[in-house]
């Protein structure tokens, strides 16, 4: 018998404004992805979120959204050509 968790997994840091540049943070979210994805994450699993505020800082967050069973992400699989949880977000605001 495996245990199952299905509680996400999230890797996310914060940046302050002058801590990045559009090139590390493409670096850095390449990266979160790829440790989510070397854990079993599903390409259609793992989601993607970049939050750019307003005073230039930038909050990241790449979680493994895992679902109530162990078998359900083959299930809830996206149809071709359906947009999959996978694709950055971008956005202002407070996180």
């Amino acid at each position: 018998m495996t245990l199952y968790q299905p509680e996400p997994v999230e890797i996310s840091t914060r940046m302050r404004p002058g801590e990045w540049t559009e090139s590390s943070l493409e670096e850095l979210v390449t990266t979160y992805r790829a440790r989510i994805l070397a854990m079993g994450a599903a390409v259609s699993e793992v989601v993607t979120e970049v939050v750019r505020n307003d005073d230039g800082s930038v909050a990241v967050s790449v979680a493994w959204n895992k679902g109530a069973y162990a078998d359900e992400a083959e299930a809830g699989a996206p149809a071709s050509g359906e947009t999959t949880p996978g694709q950055a977000k971008t956005g202002s605001g407070a996180v």
